[in-house]
């Protein structure tokens, strides 16, 4: 049995991201929430041990999409100061943040 150590990580929210990261796959890179989606998750899976799957896919979109990290910083930030992006639907998730 392998030692627990040498295993890759799951990240908790591997399973939604998969998800978001599949919907990426197929978005329009001029979309400002694709763009912000995929800078999000970066940011979450940078130096992350484990869903390599994941950080493949989202250097993939890097690429296809004509950006560098940088790039795509850059372009989020003046989305972000510009217009809101995320909307929160519901009062619970007001004091919730979802960059872990």
């Amino acid at each position: 049995m392998p030692e627990q150590s040498k295993l890759p990580q799951r990240h908790p929210q591997e399973k939604l991201d998969r998800l978001i990261v599949d919907r990426l796959l197929e978005s329009d890179p001029q979309e400002a929430m694709a763009l912000a989606e995929l800078a999000r998750l970066r940011i979450r899976y940078n130096g992350f041990p484990g869903a390599t799957d994941i950080q493949a896919n989202l250097d993939r979109l890097l690429i296809e999409w004509h950006l560098t990290e940088e790039q795509l910083f850059a372009k989020t930030r003046e989305l972000h100061n510009t217009e809101q992006i995320y909307q929160v639907k519901a009062k619970k998730y007001q004091e919730q943040e979802d960059w872990n």
